[in-house]
């Protein structure tokens, strides 16, 4: 059974500068247990919202099967943690989730690579153990609303991608 098990939408650059430096603090209340997705945009509150730069990865969605016990989004800075979806396969399709308040339409454009930061919020080896398993980049298609929980899943693959 496919899950939501954290929600992130933050108004703050958390990884900024060198990995040695260390992350910023966390703003409070950045983990969430509902984000409200507009199409085209991204997730209200967020930082990248309506970032013209960011279009294209203003949602990004990680499996938590690939995260050791004990890390989130917190650590991955990710927007959506889910377990029992495989999306690291999921590129050039449209991930389509609902959480009970109806469906929300993301279109999946490209992984999201792991970086040297994880290394240092997670712990040593987590960037290289988390290579192909990054997560994914995307963009909401619709508007709509997702909550922590399970959540109805469909992926919608383009015929040009089969």
């Amino acid at each position: 059974m496919a899950e939501i098990v954290q929600l992130l939408a933050s108004s703050a650059h958390r990884f900024v500068g060198r990995p040695a430096d260390g992350p910023a603090p966390a703003p409070d209340g950045d983990l969430v247990d509902e984000i409200k997705l507009r199409a085209g945009l991204g997730i209200v509150g967020d930082r990248y919202f309506g970032k013209p730069a960011h279009r294209e990865a203003s949602v990004t969605v990680i499996a938590g099967e690939w995260l050791p016990p004990g890390a989130g989004l917190a650590q991955v800075r990710r927007n959506i943690l889910t377990t029992g979806i495989a999306v690291d396969e999921l590129v050039g399709s449209v991930l389509v989730l609902d959480s009970g308040l109806g469906p929300v339409r993301l279109r999946v454009h490209t992984p999201a690579h792991p970086c040297a930061w994880m290394d240092v919020t997670i712990g040593p080896g987590a960037w290289r153990g988390l290579r192909g398993h990054g997560g994914i980049r995307c963009t909401p298609v619709t508007d709509g609303i997702l909550r922590v929980g399970p959540v109805d899943v469909m992926i919608e693959r383009d015929p040009a991608q089969r």
